[in-house]
């Protein structure tokens, strides 16, 4: 099993469409979403090389939230993410590389695919964004000290997580995209645009959850409860904006140090 880290946005219930939201009700209802998720998968198509292959997940779910009692619901779409993923990671690897994990002929029909998808509904974006073996220090631009928390598994151990509203998220991005842009980050202003446009898709009211799931069974529990993340970049944000480089520098670089290790089990693998 691969560690992973999940961003998650979780959408109030009464904001789906009736018919999605009823399906949503029937679920909770029946506890569905307290039962350990019972996925059956089917290849659905192979690249010609036999080099690739796409998985579909059959029995779709959701994760599900009551905060303040109100339900939230994030669906799993894991078709759509799938499609999404495999575009970008042949856009994310060496070029020398694309072709033997990602195929163009392959790539190509997955943007058919996705392109069809959105066409007959142009608010199917993916409600959940994957990461193995760390978490992407852009995540962290999204979320806040206040937000943070350390909670017992049900299985043992603790998980730490950050949950936010999405209109706070939104903001939050807003305001490290002018600060990186005005220090001529221009790479990095781009990740933290796409993040803030994929958020902008979702209604305001919604959750925003920074999970790091089972990477959180990397760390003990001193290492969890050093881990300030959030605040450390947020941190190094505002130096930037002082312009004080060095201190913006090192503030960053404690927190890249802190998945430096974990990251490396992910070239190991």
């Amino acid at each position: 099993m691969i560690a992973s880290a999940y961003l998650r946005v979780f959408q109030p219930i009464d904001v789906f469409p009736e018919d999605e939201r009823a399906r949503w009700e029937r679920y909770i209802l029946e506890g569905e979403h307290l039962r350990p998720p019972r996925r059956r998968y089917r290849q659905q198509w192979t690249a010609s090389s036999g080099r690739l292959g796409v998985l579909v997940a059959e029995g779709e779910g959701a994760d599900v939230r009551m905060v303040d009692g109100q339900w939230y619901v994030c669906p799993w779409r894991t078709r759509l993410r799938i499609l999404a993923g495999l575009l970008s990671l042949r856009e994310s690897v060496p070029a020398e590389m694309a072709e033997d994990l990602v195929p163009e002929g392959e790539a190509r029909r997955a943007a058919r695919e996705l392109a069809r998808i959105r066409r007959r509904d142009p608010s199917a974006v993916p409600t959940m964004l994957q990461s193995a073996w760390h978490v992407p220090l852009r995540w962290f631009v999204l979320v806040d000290e206040e937000e943070r928390r350390v909670a017992e598994r049900p299985q043992g151990g603790w998980r730490l997580y950050y949950w936010s509203g999405v209109g706070e998220a939104r903001r939050r991005a807003d305001r490290a995209l002018d600060i990186l842009r005005r220090s001529d980050l221009d790479s990095l202003a781009d990740l933290v645009r796409d993040l803030a446009a994929w958020l902008a898709v979702f209604d305001p009211r919604s959750a925003l959850e920074l999970d790091y799931a089972d990477l959180s069974g990397l760390f003990g529990w001193n290492e969890l409860d050093d881990d300030h993340s959030a605040r450390e970049i947020r941190e190094a944000l505002d130096a930037l904006g002082e312009g004080d480089i060095p201190r913006a520098v090192d503030l960053y670089q404690l927190v890249a140090a802190r998945w430096a290790e974990a990251r490396t089990r992910g070239s190991l693998n």
